[in-house]
Formats: structure tokens, C-alpha cells, sequence
């Protein structure tokens, strides 16, 4: 393949909701089948990134959210020629598209029997649903909202007038010959199909609010997306859908990232806080040389020793679920850049830089530009909602010896995604005793909502023309699934503190494998140690930084 990873077909099996899905995974899944309104995905976008809403040209064919979302991460996520993908971590960005494919398939199956109503009720029938779409738009033109509520004084008359026109029409018409029937029957027959069309979008809207709600109960809701297993083998599109979906999950893998200034790595979150130990090479003995060694023999042994994090002399609980020691390449790009790249060439293996290049870039590209090497400890706390990453790297620059602990937050997804759907209900006052009152349930989808998605559903068969006249959402780039939703951790009391507190034993294991290094190979470690006593009361420091913004 051009791209270097093998998509070849194997088993073909059902793709469903993932296993071992979290509470991020599901809150940012179940936006895909949210009813809300667009302008509401503004709300939660981070430092990271800001989403954009085209203008519709008309605002009846405008999307709500989970239509737009859907939409919108499919395209970027599985279109064809698509941009790399920062990597989403705490989540499984795979589940999150197969929900979006899920939500779409749900909606395109109401659009179905929508549109047969539009033929036989619309298009037989075309100039009284267009007297009726034109009245419907006039109603959202003259609203005080923008949305059909609070209708003008002006607004208001001109509905009226019409309303008595059309009355006086039907009424002056004669009863006898196909066209006064016909004219009569272009005015009732879009209100049969209004009230047909309400009583199937009511039913879609009850199955999607419960796959909403069932996403964030942790009820395990399956994505289906039967269209994604193909049937046969000249079943193309089923297996270009089974390819990018497997490229999603492949470029999740990849152990590239880009550090974009301010902003942090993306995917990692912000620099909150840095330490580091830089001490001259000295021979332990006088008259002796230091046995020579490298950046990757200090940063291998760092590596062992991290392994062994989860282990304790006290049985206390403390790292209950052990942290993803990995290598990772670290890429520059502009904080404001709109586009990231992935390496290719013979060092590179579908999404991952190859070992024996890890090691030459920890080794040789310390100075200057070019990619740099770090070793990462990642913690996935907070079922997903929270992931610390302390990254470390070891450079040697002449006679001097320097590592670096930096540690990156990305805090939970936005409170948004974690809303439950609430029913639709009103306050209303009680005919005797008019001084209380009780609550009235709503049903779930408007007059004017049936209108819209009615007018929608034949162009759903033609997204282009659909994003064209009812507007669509454009993803924050460079583009990943968690970073542009994330809060900050530090408005959350514990998960602030769990930050603070992953620190010191990760920076305690790192200086105590580089010291064994450095007495295997003859440095003398005294002023090492000296500097590691004085790292310990620094790492006692109770608040984050802004560890990136220089102040000159």
C-alpha cells in the first residue's frame, strides 16, 4: 500500500461498539445523536482550536447537532484524501466514527420513508408544499430568534393576511371539476403528510435520544454499521469503509506527535510544569576516563525502571492500572498551523517511526532542528477523562549531561458531551386552583421540526448540495477528536491533584536509573546527586505553570 500499513482483508466480522470503551469515548460518541442546536458545539471548544459554522443559505435545511457532527467527523476522519489525525488520547477514536456511521445510518432510514412521503405527498401535490415551506420560512424570517419563536407584530400580520387569503381562496373555489379539487387537495394534502411525517420522526427521535442517554449510562450501546462488512468480494464500498476505518485505529498507534508551542503537544495537552538536571561529565577517579556511553543507553535504563512504577513496597493502591511507558518522536510545528505531516520512507511502518531510527534520533539530533526523541509515561485516569503525560529526554552536549521531565495534562471533554437528554416539558397553570401549577410533557419534535427535516431528507441522498443551501460545521485543525473538546484539569480539585502527584514518583524513578548509569560508566554522580536534592523540594510545588509562554 502507499501508505505502508497492510489493509488486507482478513476475517470479515461485524464492526460494533469497541471494547473497553471509557467515559470520554462515549460522551464525544454521543454527540452524534444529539437534537440541540449547532450553534451550541461554539461552547465547548477548547484553546486548541475553535470549530466554525457555515451559514446556511436557507436556514430551513440548517442542521442540528448531531447532524452536523456526524457529518462533519466522517468526512474528516474517513474521506478520501483526508489530512493526518492527531492522535485522541483517553478515547478510542474508531468507536467514536462507527457511532457517527451509526447515528447516520438511523437518520437515513427516517429520510427514507420521509422522502416516499414528500413524493406522494409533496411532489404530487408540489405548489401547495411550496406555499407551505415558503410560509414556514417567512415565519423564521420574521421571528424575533432566528428559530420560528417570537414571532413579529409585522411578521405576525403578514401570516395572518395569508392565512385569511388562503381561506378565502378555498372557499371561492368551485366544487365541481378536477382542478378546484386539485387546488384544494395541494393545500391539505402536505398537512396529512406533516402529520404522517411527525409520527416517524418522533420514532427516530425517541431511538436516537436512547442511544444518547444509553452512551452516557455506560449501557454498552452498539454502534451497527452493517454497510461496513462487505458481502461479497466486489463489495467495494464496504471494504474502503473497512479500510479507513482501520486507518483511524493504525494512525491512533503512531508514535509521532507535534508540539505546537503554547498549545502544548497536540493530543497531550498544555506544559504545565519542568524540571531538569544538567551537570557537568566527570570522571569518578582522578586520572580516569569516563567509559563512554550514550544518550539511549540512559534512556533505555529510564525505561526499565519505569516499567516497575506499579510496583510498591505498600499495598496502598496508588497506580492501580500501570502507565504506557512509550518511545515517542516529537515534531515542531507553528502554533497556529493548520496541517501536520507524517514521515514516511523505509524508517517508518504504517504510522510508526522503526526502532533502530528511534534510537539514532535520541542518539544524534539533540541540536538544531529536526524531530527529537522522548521517552513518555501516560497515564489514563478518570475512565479517559483525564491523561497525564510526563515526557522525558536525555541530551549530552559537550561535557554536560542534561534530562528534562515535562509533564502535559489534557483534562476531561467539555460538559456538553456529558449532558443527558432531558424530556421536553412546560409549566402550566391548573384551571381551579390557578395559583399552582404542574408540568406538561412535550412531545419531542415541533411543528416546525418536522418541516425541516421533511424539506431535508430527499437532499440527504446529496450531502454537497445539502451542506450547500443548509450550511455545515468545519472541524478546528489540526484536527483530533479530544484535544479541541478538552477542558483544563485545574477546575477539578482531584484530578488536579493527581497531576501534581504523578510527577514526583516518575522523577524520582528517572534521576535513580540515570545515576545507576552514570557510576556504571565512571561519572562521578555527587553533584548529580546535590542537584536531585534539590529537584525533590521543587517537585513539592502545589501549582501548574505555564511552562511554554517565555516572557521576555
Amino acid at each position: 500500500m502507499a501508505d505502508g500499513f497492510d489493509f488486507s482483508p482478513g476475517a470479515q466480522v461485524p464492526i460494533s461498539g469497541g471494547a473497553g470503551q471509557t467515559a470520554a469515548t462515549q460522551a464525544l460518541a454521543s454527540a452524534a445523536y444529539r437534537d440541540c442546536k449547532l450553534s451550541k458545539i461554539s461552547e465547548a471548544d477548547s484553546d486548541s482550536g475553535k470549530s466554525e459554522i457555515k451559514k446556511p443559505k436557507l436556514s430551513l435545511f440548517a442542521p442540528n447537532l448531531g447532524e452536523a457532527f456526524s457529518r462533519a467527523v466522517q468526512v474528516r476522519m474517513l474521506g478520501g484524501g483526508r489530512k493526518p489525525l492527531i492522535q485522541s488520547f483517553g478515547t478510542e477514536p474508531q468507536t467514536i466514527v462507527e457511532h457517527c456511521l451509526s447515528a447516520t445510518r438511523i437518520r437515513k432510514q427516517r429520510d427514507s420513508r420521509l422522502t416516499v412521503l414528500m413524493v406522494v405527498c409533496g411532489l404530487l401535490f408540489l405548489p401547495g408544499v411550496l406555499l407551505w415551506l415558503g410560509a414556514f420560512q417567512l415565519r423564521k424570517m420574521f421571528s424575533k430568534d432566528g428559530e420560528g419563536k417570537g414571532i413579529s407584530l409585522a411578521g405576525g400580520a403578514l401570516l395572518v393576511l395569508l392565512a385569511l387569503a388562503g381561506v378565502f381562496f378555498m372557499v371561492k373555489l368551485p366544487f365541481t371539476g378536477f382542478w378546484p379539487l386539485y387546488a384544494r387537495g395541494m393545500l391539505i394534502a402536505p398537512v396529512v403528510g406533516w402529520w404522517l411525517a411527525k409520527q416517524i420522526c418522533e420514532r427516530t427521535a425517541v431511538t436516537l435520544r436512547e442511544a444518547w442517554k444509553g452512551l452516557l449510562e455506560g449501557g454498552g450501546v452498539a454502534a451497527k454499521i452493517p454497510e461496513a462488512v462487505p458481502q461479497d468480494p466486489n463489495h467495494t464500498s464496504a471494504e474502503t469503509l473497512r479500510h479507513n476505518l482501520a486507518k483511524v485505529s493504525a494512525e491512533q498507534r503512531s508514535n509521532v506527535v507535534f508540539y505546537a508551542g503554547p498549545k502544548g503537544i497536540l493530543g497531550m495537552g498544555t506544559r504545565w510544569g519542568s524540571w531538569q538536571l544538567a551537570e557537568e561529565l566527570r570522571p569518578a577517579q582522578e586520572g580516569t576516563d569516563i567509559h563512554p556511553f550514550r544518550s539511549w543507553d540512559v534512556i533505555r535504563a529510564i525505561h526499565d525502571r519505569l516499567r516497575l512504577l506499579e510496583r510498591s513496597p505498600l499495598h496502598t493502591g496508588g497506580f492501580q492500572q500501570p502507565p504506557s511507558v512509550r518511545h515517542w518522536i516529537v515534531s515542531p510545528v507553528g502554533e497556529k498551523a493548520k496541517a501536520v505531516g507524517r514521515p514516511d520512507g523505509a524508517h517508518v511502518d504504517g504510522y510508526e517511526v522503526r526502532g533502530h531510527e528511534i534510537e539514532r534520533i535520541c542518539n544524534e539530533q539533540q541540536f538544531g532542528s529536526g524531530d527529537r526523541h522522548y521517552l513518555g509515561v501516560q497515564f489514563v485516569l478518570w475512565d479517559g477523562q483525564l491523561v497525564l503525560t510526563l515526557m522525558i529526554t536525555v541530551t549530552v552536549l559537550h561535557e554536560t549531561l542534561r534530562i528534562e521531565v515535562s509533564g502535559h495534562a489534557l483534562g476531561p471533554v467539555h460538559s456538553l458531551f456529558t449532558s443527558k437528554p432531558e424530556p421536553k416539558t412546560k409549566e402550566i397553570a391548573k384551571v381551579v386552583r390557578f395559583w399552582e401549577t404542574r408540568t406538561q410533557t412535550l412531545p419531542l419534535i415541533e411543528p416546525s421540526e418536522v418541516v425541516r427535516l421533511a424539506a431535508r431528507a430527499p437532499l440527504t441522498w446529496f450531502p454537497p448540495v445539502l451542506d450547500f443551501l443548509g450550511g455545515k460545521l468545519a472541524l478546528p485543525e489540526p484536527f483530533g477528536l479530544r484535544h479541541v473538546w478538552a477542558d483544563k484539569p485545574w477546575r477539578h480539585r482531584f484530578m488536579a491533584d493527581d497531576a501534581l502527584r504523578a510527577a514526583t514518583p516518575v522523577l524520582r524513578a528517572v534521576h535513580a536509573a540515570a545515576m545507576s548509569v552514570l557510576q556504571e560508566h565512571g561519572v562521578n554522580t555527587e553533584r548529580f546527586d546535590n542537584r536531585s536534592l534539590v529537584l525533590s523540594g521543587m517537585v513539592q510545588s502545589a501549582e501548574p505553570k505555564n511552562a511554554d509562554e517565555y516572557h521576555a
